[in-house]
């Protein structure tokens, strides 16, 4: 994704006017919708583009800084994300325990970039149950995101009660949510989007073949 396209997509996401963003950063407000439309300026000034991956919590190379002066910096090239102790259901619910790292999967963090995802926003859980076969086995881990984003539907770990599962997440309307497993033996789950907490979005899985 170019930096304009990325830009453009984590406004829309965060909900965040593109006025408001370019009056965040010092400039007038049609200096981001120039930038993203009519590709002037052709990029971003190191300072605006500083600020503006703090403020969504990227890291710059997705909003246009050269890899190549990025990626030889101090920053290691590879990261631990946190194994939590923990199991998301993908059966009838399992009962949430500690949450504490046991352990961790190491990912290289130019990757990480690539996909849009930041480190300390991540963790990882094993899946139980068969709700989920066969996008989602018994025994495979699931990357969780959980840096705050504008819903949309798609395959989430959510807290219902006191309950961990792992489920594709549609949303009905009227503020209701419908939580669907893969496999068609289990009925879907409509709920009010109060009643329940999407951790984060799953965004990979590991498992054996």
């Amino acid at each position: 994704m170019n930096p304009r396209d990325a830009l453009a997509s984590l406004a829309s996401e965060r909900g965040s006017s593109l006025a408001a963003l370019s009056r965040m950063i010092g400039r007038n407000t049609s200096y981001l919708q120039q930038y993203i439309t009519k590709g002037s300026p052709r990029k971003l000034e190191e300072e605006d583009r500083r600020v503006l991956a703090q403020f969504f919590g990227v890291e710059e190379v997705m909003l246009g800084a050269p890899e190549e002066k990025y990626y030889i910096s101090n920053r290691p090239e590879w990261v631990d994300v946190p194994r939590l102790a923990l199991d998301a259901s993908a059966g009838p619910g399992a009962v949430a325990g500690e949450e504490g790292a046991f352990d961790a999967f190491r990912f290289s963090r130019k990757w990480l970039v690539e996909q849009g995802l930041e480190a300390g926003q991540l963790a990882a859980v094993r899946v139980v149950g068969d709700s989920m076969e066969p996008l989602l086995r018994e025994g495979d881990e699931v990357l969780v995101d959980t840096t705050p984003r504008a819903f949309r539907d798609g395959i989430y770990l959510v807290r219902l009660d006191d309950n961990l599962l792992v489920k594709r997440v549609a949303g009905q309307g009227g503020g209701r949510l419908s939580l669907l497993s893969q496999n068609l033996a289990y009925p879907p789950i409509a709920v009010s989007a109060e009643d329940v907490t999407l951790v984060g979005r799953v965004v990979w899985k590991s498992g054996r073949i």
